[in-house]
């Protein structure tokens, strides 16, 4: 009986708390008041007092960090005082909430920066002096490790299939189409995969264009680009340049600081 009474008056304080939030025509409404005003262009969203005073943007930004992992998250800027952007989580009230609604649920709910007085700019200042630490879940933790990774090694693939990092030819790719460039998608599924070797022609690995999957010579395997739906849809198909990088995260003996080498011949068409 205890408990029942204790969950009742647990459910009624949450009801007689839950702030009533509605935007119509670009004026926000908490419990009936008129408090702020927002206009939105693109991904940006300005949010102002009732006498359109610009006091900050969020923006709402989605990016692939490495394969199938994507991270959305807003920066937040006070008009007033640019000096500072700072990136944030943002909460929306429903999996289907478009991204007005979610500024506008994040600035009350979340942040806590609008209330039935306007927008506090107390708050807001408060929110650039301790800024909340993003809460990341493990696997976009790991996805930014390998970024970075990946981003020291600075790896591109010239228009003969030469693998470079940092300007160092490490390896290169056999087997490819008469005409590609490094940032083309694979779509042509060959009976013939994609192999790569390093500069000193000792095999590194393979794609398999039918399975999208790419396998190192030490046996280990990974798929590429697995097509997801919604918000985090992603290329079906990998580049040249992202098969490269992956495979310098499976095989780290792939490509360390070198002197510069020659690389072996480069083929085309057939087996190396």
């Amino acid at each position: 009986m205890k408990k029942s009474i204790i969950i009742f008056f647990t459910v009624l304080g949450i009801f007689l708390n839950a702030q009533n939030i509605k935007t119509k025509r670009g004026i926000i409404n908490v419990d009936g008041i008129p408090v702020a005003k927002i206009s939105g262009k693109s991904n940006e969203y300005t949010f102002m007092d009732l006498k359109e005073t610009p006091l900050y943007t969020m923006k709402f930004i989605d990016k692939s960090i490495v394969d199938s992992v994507r991270d959305s998250y807003i920066q937040l800027n006070r008009v007033y005082n640019r000096d500072k952007v700072i990136e944030l989580d943002y909460i929306s009230p429903s999996a289907f909430s478009g991204e007005e609604k979610s500024a506008v649920y994040t600035s009350v709910k979340g942040l806590k920066i609008i209330d039935n007085k306007g927008i506090n700019i107390k708050s807001l200042d408060e929110l650039f002096s301790n800024v909340p630490k993003r809460k990341l879940d493990t696997k976009t933790k790991e996805a930014y490790t390998i970024r970075t990774k990946i981003d020291k090694l600075n790896i591109e693939v010239n228009k003969v299939g030469e693998i470079l990092s940092n300007g160092v030819p490490v390896g290169y790719f056999t087997n490819l189409p008469v005409s590609f460039g490094s940032d083309d998608t694979i779509m042509d599924k060959t009976f013939v995969d994609i192999e790569i070797y390093d500069a000193k022609s000792k095999y590194i690995g393979k794609y398999i264009t039918t399975t999208k999957q790419l396998k190192t010579a030490g046996g280990k395997s990974f798929t590429l680009y697995r097509e997801m739906s919604g918000r985090a849809s992603i290329l079906k198909y990998p580049t040249y340049k992202a098969i490269a990088e992956r495979m310098a995260i499976m095989d780290p003996n792939f490509i360390k600081i070198q002197e510069k080498v020659s690389v072996g011949p480069v083929v085309k068409e057939g087996t190396h």
